[in-house]
């Protein structure tokens, strides 16, 4: 397969695919019981590897001449990955998977509103529109609208899932920054940067964890892995060569919308009649926002 999109379409494919299967993820996590940091760095692994084998496979040469300033600002970026990770997992720990989603998921209105800091993009009023018709339809989707209070359980799932998504927002504004290199060795080295990362924190924090034996973990394990970090993360970064930041973040509402909807037919948090205007507010806004180009 070859992860380098030839036109926008393409990257809108991928990109789209991308967040497809990162939706699950909060479902997968739900049959993983181990803790939030191993998890994260068993993830790491998996991906690390993955993406081993297309570099060897595809006989993806040049990793000598990336500049030693470019890998580390790579290192960084996937060390963010990394914790970004724990904090999204442990939402998932103490609040339902749609108010983990909803909070994690933040991160598209905030790489639109971190990227003029950073990136050549402006911002223009029909992109405050956007974000504030987006992020309403989020809100009803989540259903805590129809919520009377919040316990400090959900709370401290919220924090965990908002700290997640700032996170998530930097780093993709430091890849959008990063197009010297193929998508190979870009995500083969970010996902090295989470092992690095995690490494010694497992080391201080949490301790190492057998990994438990049964088929059904193991299976989800190697899905989480391989699936939603080594292919998932080389669509990602590849389709962001070809569109902007902002596009990138539009396309991003799909995963917590899609996020939603398996956690409703899987887990048996369906969605009420507000979250599903919620999630066609969104839907809507977005298809909109790229007709319009806003």
């Amino acid at each position: 397969m070859n992860w380098e999109p030839s036109n926008k379409i393409k990257a809108y494919l991928m990109v789209i695919a991308a967040m497809l299967i990162w939706g699950s993820s909060g479902v997968f996590r739900r049959y993983i019981p181990v803790p939030s940091d191993f998890l994260a760095f068993l993830r790491g692994v998996l991906g690390t590897v993955f993406m081993l084998f297309l570099i060897l496979y595809y006989k993806k040469n040049g990793m000598r001449h990336i500049p030693v300033k470019t890998v580390a600002t790579l290192l960084l970026a996937g060390a963010m990955y990394g914790f970004n990770w724990i904090f999204f997992f442990e939402a998932i720990n103490y609040t339902t998977v749609p108010i983990a989603t909803l909070c994690y998921y933040m991160q598209p209105a905030l790489v639109i509103l971190l990227s003029p800091l950073f990136l050549p993009d402006k911002m223009s009023l029909g992109k405050i529109i956007v974000l504030c018709l987006t992020t309403t339809g989020m809100v009803l989707v989540s259903g805590i609208t129809e919520m009377d209070s919040i316990d400090l359980s959900q709370l401290k799932g919220a924090i965990f899932g908002l700290s997640a998504g700032m996170l998530y927002a930097l780093n993709a504004i430091i890849n959008k920054r990063i197009n010297q290199i193929d998508t190979y060795h870009k995500t083969f080295i970010q996902l090295s940067g989470t092992i690095i990362a995690l490494i010694p924190y497992l080391f201080i924090i949490d301790g190492w964890k057998p990994i438990p034996t049964d088929g059904l973990t193991i299976i989800s394990i190697l899905i989480l892995g391989i699936v939603h970090t080594g292919i998932a993360f080389a669509l990602y970064f590849a389709s962001m060569k070809t569109l902007s930041a902002s596009s990138v973040a539009l396309c991003g509402y799909i995963d917590p919308i899609s996020a939603l909807l398996l956690s409703a037919l899987i887990l048996g948090e369906s969605l009420s009649a507000t979250g599903i205007l919620g999630a066609m507010l969104i839907i809507g806004t977005a298809v909109f926002s790229e007709i319009k180009k806003v």
